[in-house]
């Protein structure tokens, strides 16, 4: 819920309300309800409002308490607020709202630093102390939302997008050699703190920073995902009970905290249709469901119907589906990118934002399956992977990264080449999870690093562009935590997710568990040919793409003679992953120098 957004200023000039502003004017869609300001110098804050939990005006932001000295912005949900707030109530402490934005404040007053550690949700958030005058920021142990920011030698501002910070200006946009070379490799994904432009940086899930009114900064990491030292020996049901009554326990508080109704987004697949299930089953009544699908393709069919149809009449949902035209899809596109906040190169972003467009419209809330791929081992490049021989990098490289050095080097022109700098940072990372496992730490990486930027990053950039809140049950840190425990041979048994597909039975069709692991189909993007590929060719043979000078151009043309067969292992479109970058460039970078250099000039 929310966007956020501030300033500190190191140099003794007071921050500029009209900055604010142009932030607070670029997240309006991520906070439609509410919106308020607060100027203290050397601080500014800046809130949108997506309503929630506690209705009223009193939970409107930036949240003041006098009596502590303390001022709050915050996007998210803390599942575990009335518990907190009981405790803190018997520990003194004076509340004069209901909702779980308060209960930071009082958390970081009797916590201090350590109070990202008792919050049990998705969290970024921003305390200015008005007694120390230092700011403290923080996220979210699975980075579920988002916390960018630009520093320079007399501020840092921050924000929930890209886009708010670039509005604000100021931000050294140019390429981020290191991070480029992990967006073209991985998929776009660049691993935090780095962002594809040297002048905007994201605060890593797990961990916060404070800044004093110096600049000093003094970061914190505050959780690891570990494994016990002892894992218990269980049997695969005992693994299954284990997670189902944790995964159970995740759903409930995903649906129960909240004062307004919680939807489920059904793709057909086993994640949402077994969230639907145990939604069912614990707590009964209406529950929204949502499903959107495309128009068939002759090599592919455009939506998955058959199989939410079969989940929604089963448990008698409210169920909302939704069919969306090819032609819409490419015509919409620019406001997609538009809402990115780094460029995500999945085919499912569009569906993402057109989806929420339409569920918007009927709730603020929803739950999503994202994450139970990633947790419990539902891709084929897991099994691929596991059956591998050789060191961690040399298993996982050529089964991931979408390119190998050589060939990024022929992608991108002389004034972008340098060392592969994506497999030791791979290596490491996945070295660092310290698990005992291969595939535990393949899937320790994944969870804490490369999913925070595709998918999660994805559904939260897509839905809170339309003001619509989207929770992820899998991405429990309970759940991650006990997932991780799970022997890997148990994890890839059945095809992956065997646990899950335990769970099921019973609950789901058989059909629904057993059908091969679906994709959101979007055919419009999937198959570059007709518009497509007149827009992909639109775009990279624009002024602005030779302009930029990012590509080289054999390449480029080797991709657009064949717009089909040039493929990365993990079946992603290398010619619509450029197109695609090309374009956010465009649409965000360039358009925001457009607008401060017209604003200059007037």
């Amino acid at each position: 819920m929310c966007g956020i957004c501030g300033e500190l200023r190191f140099d003794e000039t007071p921050p500029d309300p009209r900055t604010i502003q142009e932030m607070m004017a670029r997240l309006e869609r991520r906070g439609p309800d509410a919106a308020g300001h607060y100027l203290d110098a050397p601080v500014a804050l800046g809130h949108r409002r997506l309503a929630v939990i506690d209705l009223s005006e009193r939970s409107n932001q930036p949240l003041v308490d006098r009596e502590l000295g303390l001022v709050l912005v915050f996007n998210g949900t803390i599942y575990n607020y009335p518990e907190l707030r009981q405790h803190l109530i018997a520990r003194g402490y004076r509340f004069f709202s209901d909702g779980d934005s308060e209960v930071i404040l009082k958390a970081y007053a009797h916590w201090g630093e350590d109070c990202p550690r008792y919050l049990h949700g998705m969290f970024a958030f921003a305390i200015w102390d008005t007694k120390a005058r230092t700011l403290f920021l923080a996220r979210d142990r699975m980075g579920i939302k988002p916390l960018y920011y630009s520093l320079t030698r007399r501020y840092l501002r921050f924000a929930s997008t890209s886009q708010a910070l670039l509005a604000a200006g100021g931000v050294d946009t140019a390429l981020d050699p290191v991070a480029l070379h992990h967006h073209l490799t991985l998929h776009a994904v660049v691993p935090a703190p780095r962002t594809l432009l040297r002048g905007l940086r994201k605060l890593a899930p797990g961990h916060s920073l404070t800044i004093g009114p110096d600049g000093r900064r003094q970061p914190r990491r505050y959780w690891r995902l570990v494994c016990p030292e002892r894992v218990p020996a269980l049997t695969e049901w005992e693994w299954a009970e284990a997670v189902q009554e944790t995964l159970i326990r995740a759903v409930k508080r995903r649906r129960t905290i909240a004062d307004v109704p919680v939807g489920v987004l059904l793709s057909g697949g086993l994640d949402s249709s077994l969230l639907v299930a145990l939604l069912a089953a614990a707590n009964g009544g209406d529950l929204f469901t949502f499903s959107v699908g495309f128009e068939d393709h002759p090599h592919e069919k455009g939506s998955e119907f058959e199989y939410s149809n079969l989940v929604a009449g089963l448990y008698g949902t409210r169920h909302h589906r939704f069919s969306i035209p090819n032609g819409e899809v490419l015509a919409r596109l620019p406001e997609a990118v538009d809402n990115m906040a780094e460029p995500m190169v999945g085919q499912d972003a569009v569906a993402f934002y057109l989806l929420g467009e339409r569920v918007a419209r009927e709730v603020k809330v929803v739950q999503s399956g994202q994450g139970a791929d990633e947790v419990f081992g539902g891709y084929f490049w897991y099994p691929e992977m596991q059956a591998a021989t050789g060191s961690d990098i040399e298993r996982f490289r050529p089964r991931y990264f979408d390119r190998s050095h050589e060939e990024l080097l022929e992608t991108v022109t002389a004034a972008y080449h340098g060392p592969d700098y994506t497999s030791p940072r791979v290596a490491e990372g996945l070295r660092a999870t310290g698990m005992d496992s291969f595939l535990n730490r393949v899937l320790a990486f994944d969870v804490t690093t490369l999913i925070v930027d595709d998918p999660v990053k994805r559904v939260d950039n897509m839905t809170m562009a339309w003001g619509l809140e989207a929770r992820v049950p899998f991405l429990d840190h309970e759940l991650v935590e006990l997932a991780i425990q799970v022997p890997p041979d148990i994890k890839l048994k059945s095809g992956g997710k065997h646990l899950l597909k335990l769970i099921a039975r019973g609950l789901l069709p058989d059909n629904v568990i057993d059908r091969p692991k679906g994709y959101f189909p979007v055919p419009a993007l999937k198959f570059i040919r007709g518009e497509a590929l007149e827009f992909v060719r639109g775009v990279l043979d624009s002024t602005a793409c030779h302009d930029r000078g990012l590509f080289e151009r054999r390449y480029l043309e080797r991709l657009l003679q064949q717009p089909e067969q040039h493929h990365t292992p993990i079946l992603g479109s290398k010619l619509w992953h450029l197109a695609l970058l090309e374009f956010w460039l465009q649409r965000n970078v360039d358009a925001s120098k457009a607008i401060s250099s017209n604003a200059t000039d007037g």
